[in-house]
């Protein structure tokens, strides 16, 4: 006897995954080609910053991925683009990465309903990758917003 299909409720919210894959060498040789001129115009000086060390060209190559798994989040047009530093990847107290929207990014996003975008990285053997997760603002119990209450 074939298993019933299982749909999640009505009420569940919609999490959209996007994940990317980056060559290391393929970063570094944008770097060599253009210097600081590609560092500026795709990472923020908070990113930079957070990426120096041994291991510099790996993370930024990480957080290139992250920022591409993003925009595959957003579910934009094949026609538009959000600016490289309307996503920044930053790294917190405990080491996890996360996700930081501004400017278009983050007006897409709440067009979107999405209220956070969570993020996973990770660098061996010459590549890196990224899963992003937006997470959707999740209504109150009764689908009642604070404005409608009382």
């Amino acid at each position: 006897m074939p298993t019933p299909a299982v749909h999640a409720p009505r009420h569940a919210p919609r999490v959209r995954l996007g994940c990317d894959v980056h060559p290391v060498a393929e970063l570094a040789e944008s770097v060599d080609l253009f210097g600081e001129r590609y560092l500026a115009r795709v990472f923020t000086p908070l990113e930079r910053e957070q990426c120096e060390g041994p291991a510099q060209l790996d993370r930024l190559a990480g957080r290139f991925a992250a920022k591409e798994a993003v925009v595959k989040v957003l579910e934009l047009p094949p026609t538009a683009a959000v600016p490289w530093h309307d996503i920044e990847v930053r790294t917190g107290r405990n080491g996890v990465p996360f996700v930081v929207l501004a400017g278009q990014a983050a007006q897409l996003a709440l067009a979107q309903g999405i209220e956070r975008i969570d993020v996973s990285l990770s660098h061996d053997a010459g590549i890196a990758m990224a899963v992003a997760a937006a997470m959707p603002v999740v209504e109150p119990a009764g689908g009642a917003t604070e404005d409608e209450g009382a």
